[in-house]
């Protein structure tokens, strides 16, 4: 077979140029110490390379939306604590005015007491954090979300929204990294029911509405109601109901040992009511702590609480007070979950990433020994061919005539 010498050069040269060409991907490889640096050396490990680094920066962001939802989440549940022990502070002080004999000057005393305790409770409700943001303002962070107004008894408003700031943490995964003002402070249960007591400042009789709830939701009819009770004529007592001027229940004997029954309301009564004392009921479903509080120590600083019906009123107020604080304990757990579920993210993700990282090492990390077993081979095989091409490219015919 004859053998031009163009086609000689040719075939040459690019065994020459291969070997080059091979001799430098093998030190690329070397220096970086990456067996794919590029789609062509190696197609298929590059697709999955790809996807794995994709993956890798997705939980890159999952982790630092976990870290903004775990360091937000951490404080809220701190403030909840501090805004619990506030509350604990304040049932003592409203123990030991039910419980105990005090004059008037200490009434007082316990009265500026939990005031100071009370805008200590603001305060940590209007709590904000490092970029100035509130914590318990929902969506609302710009707004300041607790504000009282009025005269004692002063009345509070909230300002936030219910919103929840959701931060996603996993694929179709969304954690919520915050608790709502509303939810925290403003959504105790009302201890009695369905409805609050108002009593009479004229009351005699040693009684309290311990439970005023709706038993019959379609008979329900929704209103104020007074609850009077009267000489039956005979030396016992008949209680009767009314809206306004209008009679719902009409006098019949009181038995303590049976609710009041009327327009799908029961009222119990704990105690021995006397003719001529009343009390009024009205709907409310949900008190919020700081009205509570704020009730309280307005009947502290009027000198109520030594009548009976400042005694009934400030037994009510201490059960809603109760419920004000586990309403905080509530909100302060599922701050808790939140901060434990973030927890179980973050090692799923670390999981992950680590898994990967194995992957990867397996597809593209180069095998330094062969890699430079194969890079002196490599430098022999152009080595020897840049000898063998540059000798016969030299030999001419006229060399041996």
């Amino acid at each position: 077979m004859r053998i031009s010498t163009a086609q000689f050069h040719q075939q040459n040269l690019g065994n020459i140029l291969q070997r080059q060409s091979n001799t430098s991907k093998i030190m690329e490889q070397i220096a970086t110490g990456k067996r794919v640096n590029t789609a062509g050396d190696d197609p298929v490990a590059s697709v999955a390379i790809d996807n794995l680094k994709q993956q890798n920066k997705l939980t890159d962001q999952y982790l630092k939306n976990i870290d903004y939802a775990k360091n937000h989440l951490a404080q809220t549940e701190s403030h909840l604590g501090n805004a619990e022990n506030i509350g604990r502070s304040l049932k003592d002080q409203m123990l030991s005015v039910l419980n105990g004999t005090h004059t008037d000057a200490e009434r007082q005393t316990i009265a500026k007491k939990m005031r100071s305790d009370l805008e200590a409770l603001q305060q940590v409700a209007n709590s904000r954090d490092e970029s100035g943001n509130y914590f318990f303002s929902g969506f609302k962070t710009d707004q300041q979300p607790f504000e009282f107004s009025g005269s004692s008894p002063r009345s509070i408003s909230y300002k936030g929204d219910d919103g929840v700031r959701n931060s996603v943490v996993a694929e179709g995964v969304v954690l919520g990294s915050n608790v709502s003002g509303s939810r925290a402070f403003m959504d105790g249960k009302n201890a009695l029911g369905d409805y609050s007591a108002k009593y009479s400042a004229n009351q005699s009789g040693k009684f309290q509405i311990s439970e005023a709830k709706i038993a019959n939701s379609s008979a329900h009819v929704a209103a104020n109601y007074s609850i009077n009770f009267v000489d039956n004529g005979s030396g016992g007592i008949n209680v009767e109901v009314k809206n306004g001027s209008n009679t719902v229940l009409a006098a019949t004997p009181f038995d303590p040992k049976n609710p009041i029954s009327f327009n799908g309301v029961e009222v119990k009564i704990d105690g021995t009511p006397k003719a001529g004392d009343s009390v009024g009921i009205s709907p409310q479903a949900n008190t919020n702590i700081f009205d509570t509080v704020e009730k309280t120590i307005a009947l502290l600083e009027k000198g109520n609480v030594q009548s009976e019906a400042g005694k009934a009123e400030l037994a009510q107020q201490l059960n809603n007070l109760n419920q004000g604080i586990n309403q905080i304990g509530l909100a302060r757990s599922e701050a808790g979950v939140s901060l434990q579920n973030s927890e179980s993210y973050i090692t799923r993700h670390q999981d992950t990433k680590l898994a990967n990282k194995e992957a990867l090492s397996k597809l593209e990390d180069l095998d330094t020994a062969k890699a430079i077993t194969d890079l002196n081979r490599e430098q022999l095989a152009l080595k020897a061919a840049s000898s063998v091409y540059t000798k016969v490219s030299n030999t001419s015919l006229f060399d041996f005539i």
